[in-house]
């Protein structure tokens, strides 16, 4: 799927570009703490893990007794898994892998 063009500017360029630089667990959680909130952090945090679940095929409510999350977080999650630009794919995808799985 095609980047959304809405989103591409040369802020967002240089925040990803920023984010591709770091090299290190720390480094990230550096950086995340600077740049969000720790709710924000929690809440991207939750979202990636509603999606590895879906992905599973857990139900809602398992996913929203494990995680917190609400069923209309679930919904939206499940939604861009499905219709969405595949990052949450591309994601679980290459953590799967790092974990020498699939």
């Amino acid at each position: 799927m095609s980047v959304n063009q809405r989103l591409v500017n040369p802020l967002t360029d240089t925040l990803f570009d920023g984010i591709l630089s770091l090299k290190t667990r720390d480094e990230c959680y550096e950086f995340f703490e600077d740049l969000c909130t720790i709710n924000e952090l929690r809440d991207m945090s939750q979202r990636l893990e509603v999606a590895r679940m879906l992905e599973e095929g857990e139900k809602y409510d398992q996913i929203e007794k494990k995680t917190g999350a609400s069923t209309a977080t679930i919904s939206r999650v499940k939604r861009y898994l499905k219709y969405g630009a595949d990052g949450y794919i591309t994601v679980l995808k290459r953590l799967q892998e790092q974990k020498g799985g699939k």
